[in-house]
């Protein structure tokens, strides 16, 4: 009796590691290269039991049909949104330096009426010295103004570009996902 215990457990145990060396012969090593529709955070589901190399086809086409209807390419929007984050940043550069040299300006512009103001009042020297001093606080203040109106206006014309990239990007995942429901595909994103 105990002989026949030992050879069912033996036998259950060989059959149990062929059934394991079965299913990772037949299960598709995994290539750690993401899907199209992975790259780009949709998630695919086939419905119908489609195999990989299916859903990799239709996702192809279904991605060319999506290009083609909404003149949108989701790799060369990446690459314009990276171009317009470099741009913003240059913007935003320049704009510090927007109004530069205005407290200057400003001085000479208030020592020049000073100057005019002082011949009138007999005391030239005092006239410019006080109009440089309030020339160049008026060239400061116009310097800020001009600074923060010039960041305001680099802040708005990105947020504009992010929210149409944003746009064209919904709008070609909308596509793409109606195109694999199509071919029985559970799609979200």
């Amino acid at each position: 009796m105990k002989f026949i215990k030992v050879i069912t457990l033996i036998g259950a145990v060989a059959l149990t590691g062929a059934q394991l060396e079965a299913q990772q012969m037949v299960a598709p090593a995994s290539t750690g290269q993401k899907s199209l529709a992975a790259t780009m955070n949709v998630y695919v589901f086939p419905t119908k039991g489609q195999t990989p190399d299916q859903q990799n086809t239709d996702e192809a086409s279904c991605y060319d049909w999506a290009e083609k209807n909404t003149g949108t390419d989701p790799f060369k929007l990446q690459q314009q949104s990276q171009a317009q984050k470099q741009q913003a940043q240059q913007d935003a550069a320049a704009a510090s330096m927007a109004g530069t040299g205005a407290g200057a300006v400003g001085a000479v512009k208030g020592a020049a009426a000073g100057t005019l103001i002082g011949a009138i009042a007999g005391d030239t020297g005092a006239g410019a010295l006080y109009g440089a001093a309030a020339g160049l606080l008026i060239g400061h203040r116009r310097h800020r103004m001009a600074q923060e109106q010039a960041e305001a206006q680099v802040q708005q014309s990105s947020a504009q570009a992010q929210q149409a990239t944003a746009q064209e990007m919904s709008d070609f995942k909308k596509a793409f996902s109606v195109c694999l429901e199509a071919k029985n595909y559970m799609v979200k994103y």
